[in-house]
């Protein structure tokens, strides 16, 4: 079986070094990967030039993997010195006539990196202007809603609350918890050095209720629920469903956008009370086992420690993130072209932009009011 491997070896003549070659050359033997690297390092110490010859009478086998192999370690020229049986050199000839130069890299110019940083510009732009009709048809249908109540599709919009709010639940609930044992603890080793462990109450009440318990649960509908209408209106394309509405006369703004971004609005909120809820059972847990304060006396210091002004604006930033969450899954999901791949890609960027504005979003929350709620 050894004698079947790949191999070559130098020997010597009048005319020159000539370079044997025998064994098998072909896919089977290549195919393996340490075979491949050893024959390739072999190779590298004989590069081609004009004294070498090569002698390929011995082969057992060649095919085109070896053929292809050979006329690129020859930097696609035939070498001088070459002797071949004839069905060889067919299949030598061949990879000579089907292989093709790479075409050289084009030169860095600053002009094409202008238009490529143009052309993405343009393409934001480009989701801009839809992201903004999508908000100004909500508002439309919102009107026409209010003035005929009787068309809305509330059926609807009670299964999307029921799908993205109450099924959400239970990883909200998981999450919550876990980030406030994680930040109790962390808290209570920095508060115990300093004697102040009372303070861990007004640290978690104002992270969590103002900012981690909203952001969070955002983040969290976001990876479920921003993915799912996306999917959901992509499937929808692929399958002619939004074309088959469009004829019909079916507005997909009323029947698509608007009750997901209803549904998401209304369970946004609730859903940030229940995921700060559960990381504050987890903060009180984590500080009675660390540092020995109850739950009675975070009952009777939360109160004090954190304004009801905090809790009304995460509530008003909770409405904003469900309404931004479902606005961002039906554009990527409008989106979508009718193809498999494009459905991938067009969730992925859903996911991925409805989480970043969620950022953004609190940020410029904190920013604009950095002074409600604070005595």
């Amino acid at each position: 079986m050894s004698d079947a491997l790949p191999c070559l070896q130098p020997t010597h003549s009048p005319e020159g070094v000539w370079l044997q070659l025998s064994g098998r050359w072909g896919a089977a033997e290549l195919g393996e990967r340490q075979q491949w690297h050893a024959l390739s390092r072999q190779l590298a110490q004989y590069p081609a030039s004009a004294s070498l010859g090569w002698d390929l009478r011995a082969l057992d086998w060649l095919d085109h993997v070896g053929a292809q192999l050979l006329w690129n370690h020859w930097g696609r020229t035939w070498p001088q010195r070459l002797q071949v049986q004839a069905q060889h050199r067919s299949l030598l000839e061949r990879a000579a006539q089907y292989s093709t130069q790479p075409p050289p890299a084009p030169p860095w110019r600053l002009a094409d990196q202008i238009d490529r940083l143009g052309v993405l510009v343009l393409h934001g732009l480009d989701h801009a202007r839809h992201l903004l009709q999508l908000v100004g048809q909500l508002l439309l249908d919102s009107l026409y809603l209010l003035r005929h109540p009787y068309r809305a599709p509330w059926r609807d919009v009670s299964g999307h609350l029921y799908r993205m709010g109450a099924m959400a639940l239970p990883i909200t609930a998981l999450v919550g918890f876990l980030i406030g044992v994680v930040l109790a603890y962390l808290m209570s080793l920095q508060l115990r050095q300093f004697g102040a462990e009372a303070f861990i109450v007004n640290i978690l009440g104002i992270s969590l209720i103002r900012e981690l318990g909203p952001m969070l649960a955002a983040i969290l509908v976001a990876g479920r629920s921003g993915s799912a209408i996306t999917a959901q209106i992509g499937v929808m394309r692929v399958t002619e469903e939004l074309d088959a509405m469009r004829v019909m006369g079916i507005p997909h703004g009323l029947r698509l956008v608007w009750p997901r971004a209803l549904a998401l609005a209304i369970a946004m909120p609730l859903i940030a009370v229940w995921t700060t809820l559960a990381a504050l059972a987890g903060g009180m847990l984590a500080a009675d086992l660390a540092l020995g304060i109850s739950p009675g006396y975070f009952y009777q210091a939360l109160p004090a420690a954190v304004g009801v002004a905090n809790l009304w604006l995460a509530l008003a930033k909770s409405v904003v993130f469900g309404t931004m969450i479902a606005l961002i899954g039906c554009h990527w999901g409008l989106r979508v072209k009718p193809n498999t791949q494009s459905l991938g890609e067009g969730t992925t960027a859903s996911v991925v932009t409805a989480i970043t504005m969620v950022i953004m979003v609190d940020a410029l929350f904190a920013v604009l009011f950095k002074t409600v709620g604070f005595s």
